[in-house]
Order: C-alpha cells, then structure tokens, then sequence
C-alpha cells in the first residue's frame, strides 16, 4: 500500500509543477490545499472540504497526466471561488453539480483537457453556481465525480481511516503540504518513470512548497473566515499571473465579479427608481400670493411604472410573487403609480392592472400563460394606448422576439439566465 501512496504522491507532485508551469493562477491556487490519501470506500477519485485535496491513490494512478491537472485545478477553483460556504438554503445534490458545471466550463475555456466523463453543459457557460442552480433539474442532476466534503463539522473526516495514523506518519510532510517536483528537473522522465522513482524522485516529491516559497495551508477557522481567505489567495493570484502577463481574459469577469460583487438585483432596481423620479425644476406659473419673479422650483409628482410579467413559463409564481412583493414596496418609497401587465407571445387578456402609490400591490389571481415569449405586445400596447411611462421594467428571461428600435422611455430587464438584451439596462436577476 506504501509503494501505491507513493507512486500517486510522486504523480501529484508532477502534475502540480506542470500546473504551475503552464496556468500560474490555477497552479498557486492548487498549492494552498493539503494533500490526504482518502479511503476509497468515501472517495473514489478525489475530493476536497475547503482544506485538503484528498486523493485516492489507486485514482491518481490510473489516470492521465493532463487529466490529474484538471482533478487540482478542479478542487482548487471549487475552494477559490467559495463553493464550500455559498451552499445557504440550497438542496446539496443540486447545489454540487451546479458547482461542478460552474468550474468545468471555466477549465475547458482555458484550456484544460476535460475528462471524458466529466459533463459540461454549453448553456450554463459563463453563469455562476448560483445562477445555474435554479436552472438544473429538482431532481435527477447527475451527481459530481469528485467528493464535496463541503459541510461545515464535517469536513472529510473518516477518509484516511484505511491507512491508519502509522502509514500516514512517515510521509506526512508530503500530506501535509502541497508538493511540487523540484525545479530544473525532467518532468517528461519523472512521469515515465514514476512506477519505480529514484532517489532524486523521491527528494522531489519530498521538496514542500513552504520552501520553495508556493504555498501557505488555511488555518484552522469556521466557513465564512476560511471563504474571505481563500478570496484574498484568489485576488493574490490573479495579481500575480496578471502581472506576469498569465491571466487569460476567460478569468476576468469570473474574478471582478467575485472580488467585487456586483449589487444584488433588489438593489439595482430601487436605485433605478429612485433616480427616474428625482425632483426636476419646474418654471411654471407660480401662484398669485408669491413674487411676481418666475424662479425654478422643485416639482414633485408621482412616478408611472410599467412593470411587465412574463408568463412564458421559465419564470416561477415564487419569483413572479417576490417581484411583486419588491415592487410594492418600492413603490411607497418613491410615490409611484403602478401600471401591471403580463405577456408571454401575447398580452394577458385579463390586464393591465393599476395600483395607486397608496394601494398595495398583488398579484393577480390567475394569469394567462405558458406559451412562446415575444416582447414586441407589451411596447405596441404601450405606444397604442399612450400609457407613457417614466420608467418600464421587465422580469423576463429575456429569450424572445424584441422590438427592432428602442422606445423613448427608460427600460430595465430584470433577466433570469444568461441571454442578452438590445437595449435599455439589464440586470442579472439570479
């Protein structure tokens, strides 16, 4: 078994030089995590609990090359990108496999050779684990290849139980760190060789990040502080490869958003009405009493709101309630008129609904729905009916016919998924 542990702990010391050779940013991410031989009974390739990168050793040894970088690479971004604290209310299976969707699209565009066995779906590419989740099946979602020892109190602990404090003992300074080859050494004659490793081999295996200056292990912290450290080592890293010129533009929106999270969709559309009813001057006729001088005063009115629902079926009653819930109290705050309308490829026979700035807001009792989406209904019976908003948004997922020109009014698109809007402002509502 010793012989096993060693051959695989050589491999992943291999695999993570090239790492670091060949992508900087993954490969100094991949450095932070300690590596553990698993019980294959719990893991059967690999895995990690925001800690350790635990490994099955006959796994590591049955595999190629480039597809162990991808295993390091994988386990490393699941942990750099807070996967192990941002679960919250989420189903686990579900919240796992967006996960892994959200990391193996990443990998594969920046040009990791992605195991066969390992599902990329071409429509969750360039979304986040959150913004996947409510688009995977409730059920049925194809669970992920390697471990997530997420759980916080749970982290991984029986997965060395096979080999015993004794077996973990005399290599434990190779468990315990990240290890890399040592430099200047021929990675090409290491792996060929790596089922019969000569003493050089061995001393590479042994040589520790710490002393190459690589790696730093997280401490011992609860989930939310080990997620800020892992997004400070994530900014770090991109600095660095950025510098260096090593930081492909796949990363950059990935990274901004995360280092500098974008405000949530609640806050975005308050600000929005908030700055379409701001008080303008006014040079009307003052009344008889005042100065005969015409000086600009403020004028102050209510603020008319369009909002539209779209009922083509991608959007559930929960988030076509929460909207609305948003909207009313929204609207107290900023006087508004509410005009409501739904639209799927045509308008809801039954509206359009208008609430006062003092009426409360609901949804109505049944809505019409579930066919094809076009837009072009709701910006007809705007311009037809001469509704003429301040402002018109729109809760859609933003997959339809659009209109060929922009209307002269401002629109906001609260969209859920990834598809693009022609004009007006968009916010990404999941």
């Amino acid at each position: 078994m010793s012989e096993t542990l060693d051959r695989a702990r050589a491999r992943l010391a291999v695999a993570r030089t090239r790492l670091i050779l060949d992508r900087p940013f993954v490969g100094a991410l991949s450095l932070h995590l300690i590596e553990r031989p698993a019980d294959p009974a719990a893991c059967p390739t690999v895995g990690t609990d925001g800690r350790q990168f635990w490994f099955n050793p006959a796994f590591v040894e049955s595999v190629a090359m480039p597809e162990l970088q991808f295993w390091l690479a994988h386990a490393a971004l699941h942990c750099a990108l807070g996967h192990f604290a941002r679960r919250r209310h989420r189903v686990r299976d579900r919240w796992d496999a967006a996960c892994d969707h959200a990391v193996n699209a990443l990998l594969q565009d920046d040009g990791f050779l992605v195991p066969r066995t390992v599902i990329v779906d071409p429509s969750f590419r360039g979304l986040s684990a959150e913004e996947i989740y409510p688009l995977m099946p409730e059920s049925g979602a194809t669970p992920p290849l390697d471990l997530h020892a997420f759980e916080e109190g749970t982290s991984a602990g029986g997965l060395s139980g096979w080999l015993g404090e004794e077996a973990l003992g005399d290599g434990r300074e190779g468990g315990d760190r990240a290890t890399v080859a040592q430099p200047g050494a021929d990675l090409g004659a290491q792996v060929d060789t790596v089922e019969g490793w000569d003493d050089a081999g061995q001393e590479a295996r042994r040589s520790a990040p710490s002393d190459s200056g690589f790696s730093e292990a997280p401490p011992a912290m609860d989930m939310a502080e080990l997620e800020q450290w892992w997004k400070s080592r994530l900014a770090t890293a991109a600095q660095e490869a950025r510098e260096a010129g090593r930081l492909g533009r796949s990363w950059m929106r990935i990274l901004e958003a995360l280092i500098e999270p974008p405000l949530p969709w609640r806050a975005l559309l308050a600000r929005f009405l908030v700055t379409a009813a701001r008080d303008d001057y006014t040079f009307q006729q003052p009344p008889r009493r005042e100065s005969e001088a015409i000086l600009p005063r403020l004028a102050r009115g209510s603020l008319r709101v369009v909002a539209i629902l779209d009922t083509s079926g991608s959007i559930t009653a929960r988030e076509l309630n929460e909207f609305t819930g948003e909207l009313d109290a929204l609207k107290g705050q900023v006087r508004a008129e509410l005009v409501l309308h739904a639209c799927d490829e045509r308008l809801a026979p039954e509206g359009p609904w208008i609430f006062d700035p003092w009426e409360p807001v609901a949804l109505p009792q049944t809505l019409a729905g579930g066919g094809g989406t076009r837009f072009t209904p709701v910006f007809d019976w705007v311009e037809a009916d001469r509704v003429r908003p301040d402002v018109l948004i729109y809760f859609t997922d933003a997959q339809g016919e659009f209109p060929e020109s922009a209307p002269p009014y401002p629109v906001l698109w609260l969209v859920k998924g990834r598809a693009p809007v022609p004009f007006g402002e968009r916010v990404q509502l999941n």
